[in-house]
């Protein structure tokens, strides 16, 4: 699962490399987003790209609360076009999402239980802005309308890098030709679930990550030291 990522690219960066207005710093600059919290994402529900902030972690229509959307922060390639709450989103473009990032933690199992996880951190070409194929719904929840996202994972066993931390990685669009194809209305479930195989070897890179990203909620999580580890 993909549990923590970065967005540390400020918006007029991001606005050059997405051709989409980004008229504000929310949700960027940041260095350990965590589920529930709002992220950038673009999606296109009227045909035309734009920018918004969305809850990470799906909250379906028929929710009655937001508790289970810190549970559906991922949806599995191959289950998204069959399970209920993502069946109905995958196959719109109007309802697909490219979730904004520049970077993504895993965290290597310990031989022993009684030692802590080791997170590591994931970049694409050295570091450059990508996006997560992901899908995202508004629902209305005790009265009040909420939008809200998750990202697609897939098998990470083509990619040794990926595979050496965890069997599961996000699925990472990284090129502009992919994004576009992830939004456009003229393809559907089929068509877009084959862009979402595991990125080349020799695209991502990952390094030993500080155990302080394990925390949130606090200005002492977030920064760039979380980005290595200590000593490194």
């Amino acid at each position: 699962m993909c549990g923590r990522y970065t967005n540390t690219t400020g918006p007029e960066e991001l606005n050059d490399r997405f051709r989409v207005p980004i008229s504000s710093d929310a949700g960027t600059r940041r260095f350990n987003i965590a589920p529930t919290e709002d992220v950038l994402a673009i999606v296109a529900p009227k045909g035309e790209p734009e920018a918004r902030l969305l809850r990470w972690g799906l909250v379906p229509p028929w929710a009655k609360d937001l508790k289970g959307g810190a549970k559906m922060i991922n949806a599995r390639v191959e289950t998204v076009a069959t399970t209920p709450a993502y069946r109905g989103l995958i196959p719109k473009a109007s309802r697909r999402a490219l979730q904004i990032a520049d970077g993504y933690f895993e965290w290597l199992k310990p031989e022993k239980r009684s030692q802590p996880r080791q997170p590591f951190f994931f970049q694409v070409d050295d570091g450059q802005p990508f996006a997560f194929a992901a899908v995202w719904t508004p629902a209305k929840v005790q009265g009040d309308w909420v939008s809200s996202v998750a990202l697609l994972t897939c098998d990470s066993a083509p990619n040794p890098v990926a595979a050496a931390i965890h069997d599961r990685m996000p699925v990472i669009l990284a090129d502009r030709d992919a994004q576009q194809a992830w939004l456009d209305s003229a393809l559907g479930a089929e068509d877009v679930l084959a862009l979402c195989g595991a990125l080349p070897a020799a695209r991502p890179r990952g390094r030993p990550a500080n155990p302080a990203v394990n925390k949130t909620g606090d200005l002492a999580a977030e920064g760039p030291q979380l980005l290595t580890a200590p000593g490194a």
